[in-house]
């Protein structure tokens, strides 16, 4: 299946996650954050796919780097210029605009490693899976 075929799915279960996970830790969200999660998983399950040989270290630092910058993205245009206050890292240490900060940049790299098995998942078991051979026992004479 081409990757265009895949990508709603892929960015819906992106959506829903990020979402889930933004409740779980925030007790709430914003359809924006949906919009980028979905957006994110996209991205990673592209990148996760092509470069399949790569560490499992340089596939979370890749990780990292796509949702913290995407979170910079969204977040300059939601929270400083739309001025939704959908989140405000002004208090973190070393935030970037209150939009970005370290220690999420850390957690983005750890939550790297479930969005790699996720995407191997997709990509082995649902979207390209492996063709099975089953040996039929001769037949008896």
């Amino acid at each position: 299946m081409k990757l265009a075929k895949r990508l709603p799915a892929v960015f819906l279960i992106g959506s829903c996650t990020y979402s889930c996970i933004e409740i779980l830790w925030r007790g709430f969200t914003h359809w924006t954050m949906g919009v980028t999660g979905g957006t994110c998983f996209c991205i990673l399950y592209h990148l996760y796919t092509k470069f399949e040989r790569l560490s499992l270290f340089k596939k979370c630092a890749i990780g990292s780097a796509v949702i913290t910058t995407a979170e910079f993205v969204v977040g300059c245009i939601v929270n400083l210029q739309l001025h939704w206050n959908v989140w405000d890292y002004s208090s973190r240490p070393l935030n970037l605009f209150g939009q970005i900060c370290p220690l999420y940049t850390i957690l983005w790299f750890l939550l790297s490693i479930p969005i790699y098995g996720v995407t191997t998942f997709l990509n082995r078991s649902i979207f390209i899976p492996r063709r099975r051979h089953f040996l039929l026992p001769a037949s008896r004479q």
